[in-house]
């Protein structure tokens, strides 16, 4: 288990990346708006626009799942369970948490909800 240092290294990380999402969301929110501001002239540029409108509003979905499990993992620091793989309950290595702070699930675990996610994907 992460002693407390380490927790509060970890908190910061989180938080820097919190707020690092929060501008790049506001700038795909502002990409997008620009993009619906531009002249269409033909179907090429329809087709630009709508597929530069897509890859910012994926950008932005994928950040806002990213800041979703940012604020769970904060608030697991709050409630004194951060750290601890929503699965099966061991400590998660603080290795996995230093690459990946908001990590919710050991390596094994997180082996196992990959391979039943890619399962459930294919039905």
């Amino acid at each position: 288990m992460p002693n407390k240092n380490q927790i509060d290294e970890l908190k910061e990380i989180l938080l820097g990346r919190k707020e690092n999402i929060l501008t790049n969301i506001q700038n795909s929110r502002s990409n997008i708006d620009q993009l619906k501001e531009q002249d269409i002239n033909d179907e090429l540029d329809y087709a630009e626009l709508v597929s530069d409108s897509f890859t910012e509003g994926m950008i932005a979905n994928h950040q806002l799942d990213e800041l979703n499990q940012i604020e769970e993992a904060l608030k697991k620091i709050s409630t004194g369970t951060y750290g601890i793989c929503d699965m099966c309950g061991v400590t998660i290595p603080l290795g996995r948490l230093k690459a990946k702070p908001f990590a919710k699930f050991c390596t094994e675990c997180r082996t196992v909800y990959e391979q039943e996610a890619g399962k459930r994907a294919k039905n």
